[in-house]
This record gives structure tokens, C-alpha cells and sequence, in this order.
């Protein structure tokens, strides 16, 4: 009898190592999988945006990538999944796919939990939404920012109306930059079309302090800071959450 609970306990830990190698090797090749991975103590999940941004067209395989495909379904286990009450993003990327990018803030300033970003080494481009989209920003001072206009690569056909659709996709960007930032729309215009500050291209090189000094990230700091806030917020969450119950 005890034999026999043995190698039917046996088989429980084989099929649930089973089990946890098949989810790890899902996040690894898909980015897909019910629950985010963490620490069982833990109430904190860590999503990173690094290398380029991979949108609907696939990168080559050298290049460093956070396929948003693998990203998304990340975000909607984290806001469904209970345990995790916290977000922290940590960012360093050059930018990428537009459309790509605005689906990744979009979907981190909808979740219900509070989000924390951290720009490490760069947030460029279109990393500059993503990392305004939480509800706290923080940036290292070593760190920087390129804020330029949209552009596209490639032959381009119907130059009026490729012009018109690229102008209404920087409103999109300028528009939810702003909005969840404390920067002006005239500032980060200015900041966006400024000449001389890079290299036959229009556009401005943010580093960490002035960041902070535009309204753009909220505060100085690395990963150490970014907890202790995120924290902060939800212990602040919890307390709302309560008052409701109330």
C-alpha cells in the first residue's frame, strides 16, 4: 500500500516538472502561457521590452527583439491572474514597429494594477510611449531617450496620402505621450522637430535628468526605487479596493 502511494506520489512530481517544463518552454518559444512565472512569494511580475520592438514583419534572427505577439498575451495573464498586484517594466530599447509599440502602452495603461517602468540604458523611439504608459516612470541617469518624428522605410506609393497617414500616426503618439506624461504637447513637439541636436536627422537625445526636467519621466532612479514605489501603489491599490468593499 505505502509502495504504491509512493510511485503514485512519484508520478505527481513527474507531471507536474512535466508541466513546468512545458510552460517554461511556451514563454521561451511563444511568449504564451496563463500565468506569468514568478517566485511564489512574490506579488510582482517583471515584463522587459529590450532590443527592437517586432511588429508584423519578422526581424532577422540576429537581431535582438521583443516580439509584441508574445508580449500581449503577457499582459492579459497579468491582469487576469490574481496573485500579481504589481507590474514592473524595466526598458532598454531602440524602438521598432509603431503600431507594435502603441499596442504594448496601450495595453499596459489599461491594466487595473499598478505598473512601475524603468528606463535602463535606452527607451528610444517608440519605447518613449511604453515607458510613460504606467502609472510611475523612472529613469537612471545614464540612460536616454530619442524622441524623433515617425518615419517609414521601404518604397513608398501615393506620397500625399502616405504623408496624411503618417502625420495622423505622430498625433497618435504625441497625443498619448502627453497625456500620460507631464510634458507639454509644445514641448515635446519642439523636442521632437529640433535640428542640430542629432547627427543629418531631426529630432533630440534625452538623457536621464533632463528627462525628468521635461515632464516626460517622473523621477531618477533604478530598479531599487521603482519597487519600493510600486509598492507604495499597491498598498494604495488594496486600501481603495477595500473603501469599495466597504
Amino acid at each position: 500500500m505505502n509502495k504504491e502511494r509512493y510511485i503514485a506520489s512519484e508520478q505527481e512530481e513527474q507531471q507536474e516538472e512535466t508541466k513546468k517544463e512545458n510552460v517554461a518552454e511556451m514563454i521561451q518559444q511563444l511568449g504564451q502561457t496563463n500565468v506569468p512565472q514568478m517566485t511564489p512569494d512574490s506579488n510582482i511580475h517583471c515584463l522587459t521590452i529590450v532590443g527592437q520592438i517586432e511588429g508584423h514583419i519578422q526581424l532577422p534572427p540576429q537581431n535582438k527583439t521583443t516580439k509584441y505577439e508574445h508580449v500581449i498575451p503577457q499582459i492579459v495573464a497579468i491582469e487576469q491572474n490574481s496573485n500579481i498586484e504589481g507590474l514592473l517594466v524595466l526598458l532598454n530599447t531602440v524602438g521598432g514597429d509603431v503600431e507594435a509599440g502603441l499596442a504594448i502602452a496601450e495595453m499596459l495603461a489599461s491594466l487595473s494594477k499598478p505598473t512601475v517602468s524603468v528606463v535602463l540604458g535606452g527607451g528610444h523611439s517608440i519605447g518613449v510611449p511604453i515607458a510613460v504608459s504606467c502609472d510611475y516612470s523612472f529613469i537612471v541617469e545614464t540612460a536616454t531617450m530619442t524622441i524623433h518624428p515617425i518615419r517609414l522605410t521601404g518604397l513608398v506609393i501615393g506620397v500625399p496620402q502616405t504623408f496624411e497617414y503618417l502625420d495622423k500616426m505622430q498625433e497618435r503618439v504625441v497625443r498619448f505621450v502627453t497625456k500620460h506624461s507631464n510634458i507639454s504637447e509644445e514641448k515635446f513637439k519642439e523636442l521632437m522637430f529640433s535640428k542640430g541636436n542629432l547627427t543629418r536627422d531631426i529630432g533630440t537625445n534625452v538623457v536621464g535628468l533632463d528627462a525628468v526636467k521635461y515632464g516626460l519621466i517622473d523621477e531618477v532612479g533604478g530598479v531599487s526605487q521603482a519597487m519600493k514605489k510600486l509598492r507604495e501603489l499597491i498598498e494604495v491599490n488594496k486600501r481603495e479596493e477595500g473603501k469599495m468593499l466597504q
